[in-house]
């Protein structure tokens, strides 16, 4: 694997849980959760991301408490479909992007969306809700009708991925990162890692999103986590060990 286009694509041939989350009846296939990746990219597609443009993302709740910050998951993975099917179109990801927010499109919960302002030409999309403002797209209702396969835009390792505060890093650059990390720590498919940091850095996509990805991995989400990023395993002696996502750079 070269690119997290190529990580989405391999869980399709993954059996398991990928995330685990309580507003789920039941966990989250790898089979399920890449080609719901690959329809968000293909949603995306429609409202104008290609490679090398601006997608501005907003990770949260689908319906955030008063007390809740933007870059926390919560108990639901729409946020991750919007990051990785941005990955598959070759797009850079701006997480928690400055006002006005300068993409081709915006994805938010729909109870932030207030907060933010956009840039002229720029789409906005939402989670939770579902959107009573005109002219916003609600993205689940969206999602479920698009076509489930492989988006064809060409994606490279050295393509500008992930922007955040000013840094830029590559879709090699994280993927690499996350597969040392797992070596490191020797995750596997039977592991959970509880991710119980917030998603607003390179370090924590790499630990909590990319590294179970690269393994086959189960992802925990939700109020009964605790730690930073940590990765857990029932009954192991590594049970409880936890990983600070500023030491993955």
């Amino acid at each position: 694997m070269e690119t997290l286009a190529d990580l989405v694509a391999a869980g399709r041939n993954r059996e398991g849980p990928v995330v685990d989350a309580p507003e789920r009846n039941a966990p989250y296939t790898y089979g399920e959760f890449s080609t719901n990746v690959w329809k968000a990219g293909n949603l995306l597609r429609h409202y104008g991301v290609r490679a090398g443009a601006r997608l501005g993302l907003v990770i949260g709740p689908k319906h955030p408490e008063p007390d809740d910050e933007p870059g926390w998951l919560g108990a639901t993975p729409d946020p991750l479909l919007a990051l990785l099917g941005g990955a598959c179109l070759g797009a850079r990801v701006v997480l928690s992007p400055p006002q006005p927010v300068e993409a081709r499109a915006f994805v938010c919960p729909d109870a932030w969306l207030d907060r933010y302002d956009v840039a002229p030409g720029c789409s906005r999309l939402a989670y939770g809700g579902p959107p009573e403002t005109t002219g916003v797209a609600h993205f689940e209702r969206e999602l479920w009708s698009e076509n489930p396969i492989e988006p064809p835009d060409p994606v490279a390792a050295d393509d500008p991925f992930l922007d955040i505060d000013g840094a830029t890093e590559t879709q090699g650059t994280l993927l690499s990162a996350g597969e040392s990390l797992a070596a490191t720590h020797e995750l596997d498919g039977g592991d959970r890692i509880a991710l119980d940091a917030p998603l607003t850095s390179a370090g924590a996509i790499v630990a909590g999103v990319v590294a179970p990805l690269a393994v086959g991995a189960t992802i925990v989400v939700g109020s009964d986590v605790a730690g930073d990023v940590c990765y857990t395993v029932t009954g192991d002696s590594r049970d409880g060990a936890t990983v600070d996502p500023g030491s993955v750079f």
